[in-house]
């Protein structure tokens, strides 16, 4: 597919991050079943190999994915607008079922604050007073 892009930095961000989980119960397992003294599970508890893939795999994850990463925060903004989950701050004020007819008029194309304002479901100072990132900061 031309420009496709596949997110293989968070891919093998989340391989490690089950390997971790992985390395975590082995070394639980290897550390219940001798005693300290015996220290028949220390290559397994080794710390090195496991800090070091961490590491390793850290700093690839940052430099080729995070480095110069900046939020498009108009963007982010037109999106938070647009949201259908807004309506889920309104159920409290005006219901749920009208909060629901919200949602699936909005599903049609309009936003969360157009279709309830349509709808008359919600008048607008409502509407900012729960919905607005600063009212949902107060919660």
């Amino acid at each position: 597919m031309p420009g496709k892009v596949n997110p293989t930095q968070a891919e093998m961000l989340t391989m490690v991050a089950a390997q971790v989980m992985g390395n975590h119960v082995a070394v639980t397992v290897g550390g219940l079943r001798a005693p300290r003294a015996q220290r028949v599970f220390k290559p397994l508890i080794d710390k090195r190999s496991l800090g070091q893939s961490i590491f390793s795999t850290g700093m690839s994850f940052t430099e080729r994915t995070l480095d110069g990463l900046e939020a498009d925060e108009r963007r982010i903004g037109e999106l938070m607008e647009r949201s259908l989950m807004l309506v889920t701050a309104l159920a409290p004020e005006i219901g749920y079922d009208n909060a629901a007819k919200i949602a699936k008029h909005a599903r049609a194309g309009a936003d969360a604050e157009g279709s309830g304002l349509e709808l008359r479901l919600v008048d607008e100072a409502t509407f900012d007073q729960v919905v607005r990132p600063e009212a949902m900061l107060r919660r």
